[in-house]
């Protein structure tokens, strides 16, 4: 076997990790970014403990084949870039936020489909799941609808013995 074929299987081998290592999988496609635009990306990822790959389309595509998971195959074609993250949502909302801030890469970075916890996301799933707070956001949220009853209480209960003295 040639060292070319060897080298592509070692690729193979790292994807798949890196695939079953991640919670989701997005599959964006990229277009006329300057490298400034991948740097401040790349960047944002790397701080969302996510990682922004390029690899061969083929490379992911036998990757994923080997996994048993389908119907990306009309989705690995042309610029595609990859960002595996370590949750659902973090690397959705990121190239969200980096389209509303940025306007300009609106055309330039389009997320065309997710790989989420052993399921297939279209592109239309991926913009849905932008829009789904963090863990983090939703833990507080659901501490501070516990809390809120309880402190209230103590406010009433207070007033009320700031009245009897």
């Amino acid at each position: 076997m040639s060292a070319n074929f060897e080298a592509k299987k070692v690729v193979v081998e790292e994807i798949k990790e890196k695939i079953n290592g991640a919670k989701s999988v997005i599959l964006v496609h990229y277009e006329r970014l300057t490298v400034k635009e991948v740097t401040d990306l790349r960047n944002n990822f790397r701080n969302a403990g996510c990682e922004y790959k390029v690899y061969k389309n083929t490379l992911v595509r036998k990757a994923f084949d080997e996994l048993d998971v389908h119907g990306f195959d009309n989705d690995l074609n042309g610029a595609t870039a990859f960002v595996f993250c370590p949750d659902e949502t973090t690397g959705c909302s990121i190239i969200a936020k980096a389209v509303k801030e940025t306007p300009v890469l609106a055309d330039k970075i389009v997320p065309k489909s997710a790989y989420v916890s052993g399921a297939y996301v279209d592109a239309e799933g991926v913009k849905k799941l932008a829009a789904i707070p963090s863990r983090e956001v939703l833990i507080a949220k659901m501490l501070g609808c516990l809390q809120s009853p309880i402190a209230n209480l103590a406010f009433v209960l207070k007033a009320i013995a700031d009245q009897k003295s």
